[in-house]
């Protein structure tokens, strides 16, 4: 399962473009996040039922990271945006590029669990 940031910044929207990326070419699904931060038991426990979570934070503050800490849920990998050298700014937009690149390193992430 995929879980992405989804803060204001750019790398938050480039965590985004690239988990849903990563959806639509069968890497993982998709999942809600906010589910996890919110306590919903049902989402908390698919998370920790899956064979793998990919958390994909936009920064150093790894909020994505931190929500799954709290929920108990330890089967994850996480990858940072701003680790792939994309500075983190408010008010610009992600370009392709970018996304293209969280893309190839999210593939070489998941590729690591199989």
């Amino acid at each position: 399962m995929i879980y992405a940031c989804s803060g204001g910044a750019n790398v938050a929207e480039v965590s985004d473009r690239a988990a849903r990326k990563l959806m639509e070419q069968s890497c993982g699904t998709m999942f809600c996040l906010a589910g996890l931060g919110a306590g919903i038991e049902g989402m908390v426990q698919k998370a920790k039922d899956a064979d793998m979570n990919l958390v994909i934070d936009g920064c150093d503050m790894d909020c994505a990271r931190k929500i799954f800490d709290r929920a108990g849920v330890e089967n994850y990998r996480q990858m940072r945006v701003t680790d792939l050298g994309i500075e983190k700014k408010k008010g610009v937009r992600a370009t392709d590029e970018q996304v293209e690149h969280a893309v190839e390193a999210a593939q070489d992430e998941i590729g690591k669990t199989t």
